[in-house]
């Protein structure tokens, strides 16, 4: 029997969404497959891809990823896909139903936090957002900033520094 290789990094991480924790407060996440034609994986898995104004959202008891943005495969010839099609998003109905029930209640979105690989699938990370106000992104700036100040200043104690 042969013995299986152990993968270093078990879900590489190809994109984030770095701009979704600042502008929403991530409520619940979820895992979804993505619905990828011919070219899109090559794509992917060469970490061409961006999430930048990428959102999700309920039509007819499915749920579509829209403006996520896959650059067409260097290596592609007249099948390549199109960069900035919806794409349909695989979820348990179950699930499906719990979104569309939390979405629907108040003022709540789906947005895609990551994408990466899993056992040589495409995932996305899906994130429940509400949005913040100004008011909340500049107390999570100034709640980093002195949690980043106090760290150093430990840091500086306990090596003898003194400041």
């Amino acid at each position: 029997m042969a013995k299986k290789k152990k993968n270093i990094s078990a879900n590489p991480v190809v994109a984030t969404n770095r701009k979704a924790r600042h502008n929403y407060q991530i409520l619940d996440t979820v895992e979804a497959g993505i619905v990828l034609v011919g070219t899109e994986i090559k794509a992917i898995r060469e970490g061409q891809l961006s999430l930048a104004d990428a959102f999700a959202n309920i039509d007819q008891g499915e749920v579509w990823l829209h403006n996520l943005y896959i650059p067409e495969y260097s290596h592609g010839s007249w099948t390549n896909h199109r960069p900035r099609r919806t794409r349909k998003l695989l979820l348990h109905r179950r699930e499906i139903d719990s979104l569309m029930g939390k979405v629907r209640d108040g003022n709540r979105t789906l947005i895609p936090l990551s994408v990466y690989m899993k056992n040589g699938r495409a995932k996305v990370e899906l994130g429940l957002g509400a949005g913040k106000q100004d008011y909340d992104k500049r107390q999570d700036i100034k709640r980093r900033t002195e949690e980043r100040e106090i760290t150093r200043e430990l840091g500086r104690k306990i090596k003898g520094i003194r400041a």
